[in-house]
């Protein structure tokens, strides 16, 4: 029979059984310290990297990497755990070209692990202090620049997304996955986590309520074009039902052979789905966030104003949003111009852009 070892402060801290080693339950310290399940999910990946990387395990995704976070193996943490393998790694992923804000996350969701197993007293005190000493490498300011898409590449991207699909439920799903993300700039995590009672009549206008970071909510305008293609799924769906559960995910995932699941796509499960849908199309890399950048800078070059993109983005403030749009990739065109200038032969359009 198993046997379990609880500890007062926490009761599902740490777990010891006769047939496993002892196990450390992070997913439940960790509301504690980080309230925003963006950040959660931020820690998660980060800390499995860590421990793919210094530790030796294999890396996990998904529903896996959830529950690994439910029982992260004690012994592997205490070996991997210290101010110069913490060191280390950061450099490794600074050397991978990862922006200020990213090595800056990553650092402290490794610090914070190591916080939560030194009051579980499972960790010493001088290591975790120790760890807390080492600062992030010297990188660029703010995010990685990313994609800015044109509309072009969109529409393949939206095309490729169907054609990748091996059954009609597959097809139909992922139209609508690419669709919502190219018009209504929402993040990964946040079409992930979205329900069916989340769709609701306003005024006579449809409308999504999306959950944010921060635990924000906000509601935004669905395109009629997109209402048309979720009317589609969720009849779909519904089967003989007239509507699926208002409790039930709103994008969903698809067996092998074209079943829809009652589970949700994850987000990384919209991850893999654009950057397929991208390397189909033969336009590069793209992640789902790029998605977002191209919308804000597509209604920006459109003339939209600046507090409508905010408020589609959903910042807190309209001086958020212009930051946000300064770090796209903005137009340059002086050597253009000089090149005019100086009356130098176009050849015409060079067959090399991705």
């Amino acid at each position: 029979m198993a046997r379990n070892l609880q500890r007062n402060r926490a009761p599902t801290e740490l777990t010891i059984t006769e047939t496993s080693e002892p196990t450390f339950n992070f997913a439940l310290t960790l509301p504690g310290r980080a309230s925003s399940r963006h950040t959660q999910r931020a820690y998660f990946r980060w800390i499995d990297r860590y421990l793919a990387d210094v530790a030796g395990l294999p890396p996990t995704t998904g529903a896996k990497r959830v529950r690994r976070m439910h029982a992260l193996p004690l012994n592997a943490l205490l070996q991997s755990l210290s101010a110069p393998q913490l060191r280390a790694w950061l450099g490794m992923l600074s050397n991978e070209n990862h922006g200020r804000q990213g090595l800056g996350q990553a650092r402290a969701a490794i610090i914070t692990l190591a916080s939560l197993l030194s009051e579980a007293e499972l960790l010493d005190d001088y290591t975790s202090a120790s760890m807390t000493n080492v600062r992030a490498p010297k990188a660029e300011d703010g995010q990685r620049p990313g994609r800015w898409l044109s509309m072009a590449q969109i529409k393949m991207l939206i095309a490729a997304a169907q054609a990748i699909a091996t059954s009609d439920n597959q097809r139909m799903r992922n139209h609508l996955v690419v669709s919502v993300l190219c018009t209504m700039a929402l993040r990964r995590e946040e079409l992930a986590a979205a329900t069916w009672g989340d769709l609701t009549l306003q005024n006579n206008r449809v409308v999504l309520r999306v959950h944010g970071k921060g635990r924000k909510a906000a509601m935004i305008d669905v395109p009629r074009p997109v209402m048309q293609l979720l009317n589609q799924w969720r009849q779909t769906i519904a089967r003989d039902k007239p509507a699926p559960p208002p409790e039930t995910p709103l994008v969903r995932r698809i067996w092998k052979g074209g079943g829809i699941s009652d589970h949700p796509m994850t987000a990384d499960g919209i991850w893999f789905l654009i950057a397929n849908a991208a390397q189909h199309a033969g336009i590069g890399h793209v992640a789902p966030h790029d998605l977002r950048r191209s919308v804000a800078g597509a209604l920006q070059e459109a003339g939209t104003p600046i507090e409508k993109i905010s408020l589609l983005l959903r910042h807190s403030n309209v001086a958020v949003t212009e930051r946000y749009l300064s770090r796209l990739p903005q137009r340059n065109e002086g050597a253009i111009l000089m090149s005019d200038m100086l009356g130098l032969d176009d050849m015409g359009e060079p067959d090399w852009f991705e």
